[in-house]
């Protein structure tokens, strides 16, 4: 697999110097975050978000911190895989209030407190803290203490899609991340160490009608070295570039071609299989759990289909090397907005 899309190596902003159109020499890819976002103006169709999650055997957890404009989120879910238990806690904010994202993920930490769910996200160059605390919809006390390492070297997927100058987002994807740490619902604790943790920034301006697929995971492979999975599709074509990638012992491996996705929207629990056309890469994910959302407040409207379950198949790294996937925790997503 090989790319033709252009490597950028040295720091360069998103935006011309207005903060409203899209800088030409933005568009490209990196294996470090080396994009700054320098949105100016248009508020309402500016999209900020920072999403963490933590992938185990037993248990999968995502935090959301996001302001797209006409509402902000501040989202605590996880699900406890062998019994199919869910909770966590949601907060919506309109117009944003109280939920504030900088340019450059990381540059400060992201708190939000309320009566509901208090939620705090230190991310720092050696890796990131997330600790908060809720009540369950049931009334438990929970709370989550992680540490989501940064390893050195550890390479990410860092690209713009350009739509046009106006319309374009740049996003950083991170994954086979170490975690450490717990999940606490009333009185039962999850060790999630050894776990793998995610993570996706998203800053830029979409368009209102919007669809798109993602898919992620980390593991183990059979040959022992540690693969991190990053898959998109949909919203990406035509626009010359992809999100698609492979992270083979912290080297990434771009793929700048559009892959195949196979699945059934209204059968989410059978498999997701992607495939690249040339079969270089070609993965099949078993779904253990769908977490289906759906979100209708004023003009905004989403809907997720979000399983997670356990990726087979194999994929190559630029070098050549085919590298066996037999049951590696992931996820695959097929989302459908108008925001």
């Amino acid at each position: 697999m090989s790319t033709h899309e252009h490597e950028i190596t040295t720091p360069i902003p998103l935006c011309r110097p207005d903060g409203r159109t899209l800088n030409p020499a933005a568009i490209g890819w990196a294996r470090e975050p080396l994009i700054t976002p320098n949105l100016r103006g248009n508020p309402l169709r500016t999209k900020r978000w920072d999403y963490w999650a933590v992938l185990t055997d037993d248990v999968a957890l995502a935090v959301t911190y996001a302001d797209i404009g006409y509402l902000g989120s501040v989202v605590v879910w996880w699900v406890d895989l062998p019994t199919g238990e869910t909770g966590g806690r949601e907060v919506l904010a309109p117009a944003g209030r109280g939920v504030s994202l900088p340019d450059r993920a990381g540059s400060r930490p992201l708190r939000y407190r309320s009566a509901q769910l208090d939620v705090e996200l230190d991310d720092g160059p050696d890796g990131a803290r997330i600790v908060g605390r809720w009540a369950e919809r049931d009334g438990r006390r929970s709370s989550m203490d992680l540490r989501i390492e940064q390893p050195v070297g550890h390479e990410s997927l860092n690209v713009v899609i350009p739509w046009s100058d106006r319309l374009f987002q740049y996003t950083s994807k991170h994954q086979a991340r170490p975690v450490s740490g717990r999940l606490t619902v009333g009185g039962r604790e999850h060790d999630l160490g050894g776990g793998f943790g995610v993570l996706d920034v998203g800053r830029g301006r979409w368009p209102y009608s919007t669809r798109w697929n993602w898919g992620g995971g980390a593991g183990r492979a059979r040959d022992g070295s540690v693969v991190g999975v990053q898959l998109g599709g949909r919203w990406t074509r035509g626009t010359g570039m992809t999100e698609n990638g492979v992270i083979v012992d912290s080297r990434l491996t771009k793929i700048g071609t559009e892959l195949h996705w196979t699945y059934d929207w209204e059968a989410p629990m059978q498999p997701w299989r992607v495939r690249h056309p040339d079969g270089s890469l070609d993965l099949t994910l078993t779904p253990r759990h769908d977490r289906h959302a759906r979100v209708q407040a004023l003009v905004v409207a989403t809907e997720v289909h979000q399983v997670f379950g356990r990726w087979h198949g194999h994929v190559t790294t630029d070098d050549g090397r085919v590298v066996e996937l037999d049951g590696v925790n992931g996820f695959a997503e097929e989302s459908r907005s108008r925001w």
